[in-house]
């Protein structure tokens, strides 16, 4: 077989080192993750282990991370957490650029253990606990949250690929728009004086998200950010003196 198009020559050239051509086709063909296959993604210039138990990075969420960099980078961040923090990939490498340290937090177990695991290899100082971010709030106050929460609709079409990566971290209530309501509730009195809040979300959500945005926090700056393809896809929340 060819390299398909959507693979770049590096990761096929793994592929095909750790494979035979005939297995790499036989999950293709089913739209596995050829990421899974690897074991591994390069994230932002870090390495992120990547299996089942966590999703796999998009460039979206990297170019989240850029865009968080630029706008906290010559801010004193005194505390930053990653809610929904999968894979680590978020907290590690905001970890890296900015040189601060992280709280990170998942409902998943095993996602802890992926996210643990890309801490170690990475050699960063980010810290990670157990949470269900809908039922339990945070201990803490933050200069800067950062979150790519499960925001697909139930209803909403998706690539075939995902149903190999964990539902959970997909999909959410209330149109996908259950988890930004939330988080954005609870977190009030989690903020210092100055702080971001930094979201990704899906391309459809913007007004919505709008209105959620000025009901808790009608004093703050909210912005929307697009991404490549000209698509909103990132919320800003922020406050400085």
């Amino acid at each position: 077989m060819n390299k398909p198009d959507y693979i770049s020559k590096p990761d096929w050239d793994i592929l095909t080192k750790k494979y035979s051509l005939k297995k790499i086709q036989k999950y293709l063909n089913k739209s596995y993750p050829y990421q899974y296959l690897i074991g591994d993604v390069d994230f932002f210039n870090s390495k992120i282990i990547v299996n089942k138990n966590v999703l796999i990075p998009r460039w979206e969420t990297e170019q989240l991370v850029e865009l968080v960099v630029k706008k906290v980078k010559n801010k004193k961040i005194n505390k930053a957490i990653d809610i929904c923090t999968g894979s680590g990939c978020i907290a590690i490498s905001l970890a890296k650029e900015l040189n601060i340290s992280f709280d990170a937090i998942d409902i998943s177990n095993k996602a802890l253990k992926v996210a643990n695991k890309n801490i170690k290899n990475n050699n960063v100082d980010v810290k990670t606990k157990r949470m269900d971010i809908l039922k339990n709030k945070l201990d803490n106050k933050y200069s800067l949250i950062v979150c790519n929460p499960p925001y697909v609709s139930y209803d909403e079409e998706v690539g075939e690929e995902t149903k190999y990566e964990p539902q959970e971290a997909l999909y959410a209530n209330n149109n996908g728009l259950e988890f930004y309501e939330v988080i954005l509730k609870n977190i009030k009195n989690n903020l210092k004086k100055e702080y971001l809040i930094a979201f990704e979300i899906g391309c459809n959500q913007k007004e919505e998200l709008d209105k959620i945005a000025k009901k808790y926090y009608s004093n703050s700056k909210i912005t929307f950010a697009k991404d490549y393809n000209n698509r909103y896809r990132f919320m800003f929340i922020e406050n400085h003196e």
